[in-house]
């Protein structure tokens, strides 16, 4: 429980942080506007033709009493948005991050740096970046929406359906959204993907604490947008205390004992025995 109210203290104060610097929110703002219309659009379509994918998707059903089929295929077409919600959901942060990247990545380094300095992140130039973010995007992506998949096919189980399969689902939602969140500032201390979803999984609690709140305000697309520059800055103070920093350039160094560690320093792996985020 400590760290489920780490990781919602660590949204809170990226929140904090973005009010204290209102021209960084604002810069931040842009993507998630530019991703919100664009989502606000396919949402709205399959809403429309929401009815007419049930009825292709049921044919079986055509036979049947007509008050029977209208529940068959509404209940099909609300599982249906749910399904396109929670997918928007997942991948809102994925897809605002890409279109955004420089945006947060600049972001992301002043909040390290107000925070007592950024580790230099690795030389590359802006294509290869964008490369790198996109393919760690669809990485947890193809894992979110498998996991989704799952959800929606349980989410016709009778009560289950209708109880355990929703939490689940924001469970689900916001520990990929901690995942995506995380990426700018990981990827600066070059910790892989595969690494990120293990850290986060072994602070599973941390990350549902950070990412099951912001699923809940991410539902009002609005908000999603506010929110967004917070939610980077946040995942950033988070990343600092859950991956050793990286040296920064002028720094200082610490003095070494005797086996050339610094006094109390933990074993060298950095992914093994992370530090425990205060509080936690």
């Amino acid at each position: 429980m400590r760290d489920l109210a780490a990781g919602l203290r660590y949204l809170g104060e990226g929140q904090r942080w973005v009010g204290r610097h209102g021209r960084w929110w604002g810069f931040g703002l842009l993507p998630a506007l530019v991703t919100l219309v664009l989502y606000a659009g396919a949402l709205a379509a399959l809403g429309v033709w929401g009815g007419d994918l049930a009825a292709w998707a049921t044919p079986f059903a055509d036979g049947w009493a007509p008050a029977l089929r209208s529940l068959l295929r509404g209940l099909f077409t609300a599982l249906l948005f749910g399904a396109g919600l929670l997918l928007a959901v997942v991948t809102f942060t994925a897809v605002t991050l890409l279109v955004g990247d420089p945006f947060y990545e600049a972001l992301s380094e002043r909040v390290e740096e107000s925070e007592g300095g950024c580790p230099e992140g690795p030389d590359l130039p802006l294509w290869r970046a964008l490369w790198n973010s996109a393919r760690d995007s669809l990485y947890v992506l193809v894992r979110a929406v498998g996991l989704g998949l799952l959800l929606f096919v349980l989410g016709f189980v009778p009560v289950l359906g209708q109880t355990v399969v929703p939490v689940l689902g924001f469970c689900v939602s916001g520990f990929f959204l901690a995942v995506e969140l995380t990426g700018v500032a990981m990827q600066r201390r070059a910790v892989p993907v595969r690494e990120r979803l293990a850290l986060l999984r072994g602070r599973r609690m941390l990350a549902l604490g950070f990412g099951v709140p912001l699923v809940l305000l991410f539902l009002l697309p609005l908000v999603a947008v506010f929110a967004m520059p917070g939610a980077v800055a946040g995942a950033t103070l988070m990343v600092r205390d859950l991956v050793p920093d990286a040296p920064v350039p002028g720094g200082p160094v610490p003095d070494a004992d005797q086996d050339g560690e610094a006094p109390g320093a933990e074993p060298a792996d950095p992914y093994g025995h992370l530090p425990q985020v205060p509080g936690a």
